[in-house]
């Protein structure tokens, strides 16, 4: 009898540990089994998956995809430029390597050209009307790509048809202080004015000019501000090397206002309302034309006159003279005019933005965009086919990552290949203003990689100061092409750095505070948090302002290939970084934007304003800077202090938290805090007289101060007027800054 007991005894107890095992890990199993979501939620960015990213982006489809790009001239809305949207589509809906979706998209828009059957002249007519000189209508040709059929004339997009005719002055850059020096030597009245790139926009130049009389422009690239001083096609320039030959014009988009001239803030698509062409605002009102400078030398060599100041000299082996105006008397153009013939004629045409996207997995309406134009002045191998072909070999390696089922993005992917940016920033300008909505509520950042490679000596960036962590983190994952085993971000500090109060030596990261590419829109109507990078050149070893063959007929493979990065290394680099930026916006729990970075820069231009205005506003009994932090007179230093509190709160928040295991909530808010940011600094009565710019702290600015746009821009117009109206419009601009800035620290404070 006991002996069964016993047995019933070690029998129940043996059940009944084998019931609450099973309980146990049957309760432990069913509590761990969450839905898959809970995972993906929680995830963060996969650092193995950038390291496979990195090891798959090829420098040699890199190279393959430009030369395919550029096999034809591709200008906006030529047959050329099809043939590139017909192959982005291609590519973007391979089925093995490509995007979830692509499509085209089209925009009507008002676009400037020469007349093919009847070229732009620029003579030198005799009182007689003999002829004695003629400018080149097109570039020498050196291969068969110049001598394609499409290769457009050199013009200036968006002059006005005209034929005026006078004496020639030369007017250096065109600025509107060169006008003046000039006109208190000579009349200007009725001349035609010379003048060389840079100092100010093109347009410019023939806007600053009108005032004076002057009714006709020419321009050109002086070889002391793109050559070095060079000027041979025997043996110094191209085919020789990378600078611009003789006959080298660049040509340009000639108005001061980017996006569609007939749509302002609306997008152009075929039944969008236009307004009439006379009431387009930021043209040239005089016609002007560019030029080599073979032809450049010959008509500032001859020029009477006195001779213009040592800072206006240039590259020829000539005295440069003011012109008197016109030509020496022993000159052989003598008592001769320069007439200019321009046909040009503007014309509403279809442009494609060719559109990609990778669907997000746990946030597909978080969208980080990342975008370049596509169409090109001529082959346009640099500019823009060198940031097309990386964004490519992007595309392909993380389209083949999702169709493999390794990877799908956290957020979705969005790809942009803009049209008619040439003339503009055209097609980026109208997606903004299409989906302006949307993509206010939704965009994340921005990424825009245009010309991709200058040259091959180290990166430059630029964008928002809340970017610049996650640039130096996929920086120094990155080698740097050429320099063993230093990586991108090290070898960038040592071309381009400054000294910050918190990170000590760090690269420069520059401003976005002008509209010179694709990010222009996000970032000044928008309040996108944005980023440009490329590959450039040694500042020390030239003084080019811009790779040489910019905007000409010899920006072509070839000339990509020999001379700006031969082995297409650079060009990886720079796909190598971009992409693994794009990942973590795309991928990371909590966005990798770091306020600090942006008080930061808050408080250095808070320094300059103070240190440049302080003084002159108190006079004028407007208050910047007195000395308690609390006190209400002084909005600006107050609100700059705001933000970095505001700012360290966030960081301490986000370094302080368990986000992983946080409610996902948490995470979504903490993340709009940080996507909004740039969005509190927009004012949209801010500029009423720059047309697109809303961002209060990086719109362009005419001071030429680096400080808070606004704010010096009317601190210049006052100190020029006196007028005290013109001293209530720093007082505006001043209150208009101090609040985007307490409205943006707010923005980083508790929802409340």
């Amino acid at each position: 009898m006991f002996k069964q007991v016993l047995i019933g005894v070690v029998c129940g107890s043996a059940i009944l540990t084998i019931g609450i095992l099973i309980g146990h890990f049957g309760i432990t199993k069913s509590g761990d089994s969450a839905p898959s979501w809970v995972e993906d939620v929680s995830k963060d960015v996969d650092e193995n998956l950038i390291q496979e990213f990195l090891s798959q982006v090829d420098n040699v489809n890199i190279q393959e995809n430009l030369r395919e790009l550029t096999k034809v001239p591709h200008m906006a809305t030529t047959p050329g430029d099809e043939q590139t949207v017909q192959f982005m589509l291609k590519r973007w809906q391979d089925p093995e390597t490509g995007l979830d979706r692509a499509w085209r998209e089209e925009y009507k828009v008002y676009l400037s050209f020469p007349d093919p059957n009847k070229p732009n002249k620029v003579t030198v007519v005799d009182p007689s009307g003999s002829v004695l000189h003629t400018a080149r209508e097109k570039e020498k040709p050196y291969y068969a790509e110049q001598e394609d059929a499409a290769v457009v004339q050199p013009f200036a997009a968006y002059s006005p048809p005209g034929n005026p005719k006078g004496k020639l002055v030369y007017a250096n850059q065109g600025k509107l202080s060169d006008y003046e020096r000039l006109n208190q030597t000579v009349d200007l009245r009725g001349t035609i004015a010379i003048t060389r790139y840079g100092g100010v926009g093109r347009a410019d130049k023939a806007i600053n000019a009108e005032p004076y009389g002057i009714i006709g422009v020419l321009v050109y690239t002086d070889p002391l501000d793109i050559n070095d001083g060079l000027l041979s096609d025997t043996n110094e320039t191209y085919p020789h090397s990378w600078y611009l030959p003789p006959s080298g014009v660049e040509r340009g988009s000639f108005k001061t206002q980017f996006g569609d001239m007939l749509t302002p803030y609306l997008a152009a698509k075929e039944e969008t309302y236009r307004i009439p062409e006379t009431d387009i605002k930021g043209l040239p009102p005089i016609p002007i034309q560019p030029i080599g400078f073979e032809d450049a030398y010959i008509l500032i060599s001859e020029l009477d006159g006195a001779a213009a100041p040592n800072d206006w000299q240039g590259g020829f082996n000539c005295t440069y003279n003011y012109g008197a105006p016109g030509f020496k008397p022993t000159s052989r153009f003598k008592d001769s005019n320069v007439s200019l013939d321009i046909f040009n004629s503007a014309k509403t045409l279809n442009s494609s933005n060719v559109m990609g996207v990778i669907r997000g997995s746990v946030e597909p309406d978080r969208y980080v965009i990342y975008g370049n134009h596509r169409d090109s002045w001529v082959h346009g191998a640099i500019d823009p086919s060198s940031g097309t072909s990386v964004m490519l070999e992007i595309t392909r390696v993380l389209g083949r990552l999702v169709k493999q089922g390794k990877w799908r993005p956290r957020r979705s992917i969005i790809f942009g290949s803009w049209g008619a940016e040439e003339f503009g920033l055209i097609g980026s300008t109208e997606y903004t203003e299409e989906y302006f909505t949307k993509l206010s509520e939704r965009a994340v950042a921005y990424i825009n990689v245009d010309i991709a490679v200058f040259a091959n000596a180290t990166l430059r960036a630029s964008g928002m100061p809340s970017m610049q962590n996650v640039i130096f983190k996929a920086a120094k994952q990155v080698s740097a092409p050429g320099q063993g085993s230093t990586n991108v971000y090290e070898n960038w500090k040592r071309y381009f750095n400054r000294t910050s109060p918190t990170h000590g030596l760090i690269p420069r990261l520059g401003y976005l505070t002008g509209a010179g590419s694709d990010y222009a829109a996000f970032i000044h109507y928008l309040g996108i948090a944005s980023m440009d990078m490329s590959y450039t050149y040694d500042r020390s070893k030239t003084n080019a302002r811009i790779y040489p063959a910019y905007h000409t007929a010899y920006d072509t493979f070839d000339y990509a290939s020999k001379f700006i990065d031969p082995g297409f290394v650079s060009h990886q680099a720079v796909a190598r970084t971009a992409g693994n930026i794009l990942l973590r916006l795309a991928d990371s729990l909590v966005l990798p934007l770091n306020c600090s970075d942006y008080a930061e820069s808050l408080e250095k231009y808070l320094k300059t304003a103070v240190d440049l205005y302080q003084e002159p506003l108190q006079a004028k009994k407007i208050s910047m800077d007195v000395h308690h932090l609390s006190s209400s007179k002084e909005p600006l230093k107050r609100a700059v202090a705001s933000f970095r509190k505001a700012s360290e709160s966030l960081d301490e928040l986000i370094r302080s938290s368990d986000l992983a295991n946080e409610t996902p909530l948490k995470v979504r808010k903490i993340n709009d805090q940080l996507m909004l940011v740039d969005r509190a600094f927009l004012n949209p009565l801010a500029f009423k007289d720059k047309y697109g710019f809303r961002h209060t702290i990086w719109a362009s600015s005419n001071a030429g101060t680096s400080t808070f746009p606004g704010l010096a821009d009317a601190f210049a117009d006052a100190e020029s007027s006196g007028l005290s109206s013109d001293w209530d419009h720093v007082h505006y601009h001043l209150s208009v800054v101090s609040q985007a800035i307490e409205g943006a620290a707010s923005m980083l404070t508790d929802v409340i």
